[in-house]
């Protein structure tokens, strides 16, 4: 809602091919989420040349656009702190372990909160490992497609994948054992994924 705000005011004379392109959905989507706006009173629509329409954001418009905004930056905001305090406890878990080389698992937003706080930890990321990642680096440390292609030693994973956090989670389990995985709780994976776990 709040990308499709955002677009109609840059341009509301855009086409809804070129809004769903943009915004990376369904046409049909498009039509049904500009449909609920203007029945919303979020927005107006005028009848432009060539059988088209144009889009144009009401006060009230603009008032549910920044308070989009405001409440997407809350969130976000609120999960980079949520992300942040929960790595640098399993990072004070690991050093507690002896575990001081480290790999991530994910190249996603969550392995550069994780990069943040292991520099803060004094705890090294030594490798990235991310199936789907087509870059050669993440946040300065080298990526790998496998496990297997990692050149150097490490003492334990942590987990940063958002999009198959459960599936990457059991892929490292079978490979290394529970004992030298770390999981956040933001994952909302299973118990025994949960620090407490490790600690024990």
């Amino acid at each position: 809602m709040l990308g499709l705000l955002e677009s109609v005011e840059r341009d509301g004379a855009q086409t809804q091919r070129r809004l769903a392109s943009e915004l990376g959905v369904a046409l049909g989507l498009v039509n049904a989420y500009l449909k609920r706006c203007v029945k919303k009173g979020l927005m107006k629509v005028a009848q432009a040349p060539a059988r088209r329409y144009a889009y144009y954001l009401t006060p009230q418009g603009f008032a549910e656009k920044a308070r989009l905004t405001v409440d997407y930056f809350s969130h976000s905001f609120a999960f980079f702190r949520r992300a942040r305090s929960e790595y640098s406890e399993l990072f004070a878990l690991a050093v507690s372990r002896g575990f001081s080389r480290l790999v991530l698992a994910g190249a996603s937003d969550l392995a550069e909160i994780a990069t943040i706080c292991a520099l803060e930890s004094g705890v090294g990321i030594v490798a990235v490992v991310d199936k789907s990642c087509t870059k050669s680096k993440s946040v300065g440390v080298p990526v790998f497609g496998s496990f297997d292609d990692v050149t150097v030693g490490f003492d334990a994973v942590v987990v940063t994948a958002l999009q198959d956090a459960s599936e990457v989670w059991c892929e490292v389990r079978a490979r290394y054992g529970s004992e030298r995985i770390f999981v956040p709780p933001l994952l909302g994976l299973a118990d025994q994924a949960r620090p407490s776990e490790h600690a024990g």
